[in-house]
Formats: structure tokens, C-alpha cells, sequence
């Protein structure tokens, strides 16, 4: 059986040099990634992250220009996913550790330094390149393997 290609957004958000990240799988991994989620129906991409941020960390952000386009697969099952990412400003809120996101599938956040980032399992494997502007990071991260 085929399944259709998923879409998705994720939210590039720096404060105080550290980039948010969140827990990938509840309970099933250690990978970390940039919140966000699957785009719903008849919703721009930019209202679908910024509810998706909403609900993943409690915060209000203001989505802006798109920075990186990360297509992944799992090469022994069914599972492509294509996520849009932006880079994204806090208008309102904070991190804490209390927040429940409703559909609990995020359990932890974390403000991650680049050198934090560089030492975790993250995915994509462009995400400090990205988040933080290299000059050679690149713009859309071809089809990788979902978990290396």
C-alpha cells in the first residue's frame, strides 16, 4: 500500500543565540528537531506552524520567510515526509517545562546552544547549519534516510 507523501512545517527559532528544539517520538527516541507539525487542509503553511508551535511549546510566534525545504523517508517501510522549514520570531509566551501539548506527542523542549546542537541526535543533519545562517548551508536537504 502507497501512502501519500506527508507535509509539514517547523519553526527556526533563536532567542539568546540558542535554538528551540523538541523530542521527536514521545518516549521512542533520543532525536530532537525544530517544533512543528503536519500541515492540515485548507490552512496556509504559516497558520498551520504557528499552530503547531502553539501547541508543541506554548508559545506565539510570527512566521517569516522559509529557509529550508528537508525531505526524509523510511527507505524499509512506507513513511516520506516533506517539511517546510521557516524562521520564526516570539511575539508572546515562554518555554516551560509545565506546558502539555494536547496531542502528546511532545514531552520535552530545550534551548539548545550551536555546540548543544552539534553534540545531540538531530534531524535534519542541516539544522545548526541552518538555523544559524552559514553562508554554504543550503536551501533544500534531499530525500535522507528518517533515522541514521
Amino acid at each position: 500500500m502507497t501512502r501519500p507523501i506527508r507535509l509539514a512545517t517547523r519553526a527556526i527559532i533563536l532567542h539568546d543565540n540558542r535554538l528551540l528544539l523538541v523530542n521527536a517520538w514521545k518516549d521512542r527516541s533520543d532525536l530532537w528537531c525544530a517544533p512543528g507539525g503536519g500541515a492540515e487542509p485548507h490552512s496556509s503553511l504559516p497558520d498551520n506552524l504557528a499552530r503547531e508551535v502553539m501547541e508543541e511549546t506554548g508559545l506565539q510566534v510570527r512566521v517569516g520567510e522559509v529557509c529550508l525545504i528537508n525531505e526524509f523517508h523510511d527507505p524499509n517501510g512506507t513513511f516520506h515526509q516533506v517539511d517546510v522549514y521557516f524562521r520564526c520570531e516570539i511575539v508572546a509566551g515562554e518555554v516551560s517545562e509545565d506546558w502539555v501539548d494536547p496531542e502528546g506527542i511532545v514531552t520535552k523542549r530545550k534551548w539548545a546552544t550551536r555546540r548543544e546542537v552539534e553534540t545531540l541526535h538531530v534531524k535534519p543533519d542541516s539544522l545548526a547549519a541552518v538555523a544559524w545562517g552559514d553562508e554554504d548551508a543550503i536551501s533544500y536537504d534531499a530525500l535522507e534516510p528518517i533515522v541514521r
